[in-house]
Formats: C-alpha cells, sequence, structure tokens
C-alpha cells in the first residue's frame, strides 16, 4: 500500500512535470493497491479508469498543438510550441508553462511579422497546456480518492 500511495502522489506532481508520466504512474498505483490483498477494485473500476488514464494521454500530445491551429496558428506555431516546451523543461515549472506560449509566439514570428497572429497562436498553446494539465490533474485526483477511499 505504501508503494501504491508514492506512485498516486508521484503521479500528481507528474501532472505538473512533464518529464514524469502522472496519470501513468497514478494508475499503476492503481494496480499496485488492487493487487494487495486488503483492496479489490471491481474490473469495471479498473477499465474506467483506464481509460481515463489512456485518455489523458491522448490529450496531452494532442491538445496543445490542436488548440495552437485553433487560435489560427500554423505549422511554425505548433512546431515553435513543442520547441518551447522542451527548452522550458531545463528552467523548471515556470519554464514548462512559459515555454509552449513564447516558442508558439516566436514560431510564428518567425514564419509572419504578424505580432496580432503570434499572440493568439501562443494563447491557444497556453490554453491547451492549462486544459490538459486540469484534465491529468482531476484524473489523478481521483486515483487519490479511490486510494483514500479503499484504506480507510
Amino acid at each position: 500500500m505504501i508503494v501504491s500511495g508514492i506512485l498516486i502522489l508521484t503521479a500528481i506532481v507528474g501532472c505538473i512535470i512533464p518529464a514524469i508520466p502522472g496519470p501513468l504512474l497514478g494508475y499503476a498505483g492503481i494496480i499496485v493497491l488492487h493487487l494487495t490483498q486488503r483492496v479489490e477494485f471491481q474490473t469495471k473500476e479498473l477499465v474506467i479508469l483506464a481509460i481515463a488514464t489512456v485518455l489523458s494521454i491522448v490529450l496531452d500530445y494532442a491538445m496543445g498543438p490542436y488548440m495552437t491551429k485553433k487560435f489560427g496558428g500554423t505549422k511554425f506555431g505548433v512546431i515553435g510550441s513543442v520547441i518551447g516546451l522542451i527548452i522550458g523543461l531545463f528552467f523548471g515549472p515556470l519554464g514548462i508553462i512559459v515555454g509552449p506560449f513564447i516558442g508558439a509566439v516566436g514560431g510564428e514570428l518567425i514564419n509572419d511579422k504578424d505580432t496580432n497572429r503570434a499572440l493568439k497562436s501562443g494563447l491557444g498553446s497556453f490554453i491547451g497546456f492549462l486544459v490538459t494539465t486540469g484534465f491529468k490533474l482531476i484524473v489523478c485526483g481521483i486515483f487519490l480518492w479511490y486510494f483514500i477511499t479503499k484504506i480507510v
């Protein structure tokens, strides 16, 4: 149960730090908890939690580029957003949040000097980040809730 708790708590941290696969670790924590003799999940619960985990992973990779395009960004903004995220990893949590925005704006400015369009593209990237982070936090919060309610 301790290993399960550590995995789930690490998952919550992983929702904010992209280098840590948050929901995947959280689901692993649920599986570890299920394998104990004290806690048993229904198959239906495990399947629903697995679907939420996969959905959060897919959204994490797709939402940033999608929102960048949705806000008028081009492939330059999308590529800039990804590069900004990678560089942002070296600057801690603030870099992870600001990096994709700066990257998307920079990519758009390289492609087209329209500052308005570049800022809208960056805003789309930022909103995509917020949406996926929020969704991952909800999923991992559910894992934590299950952990607490099942062991109490």
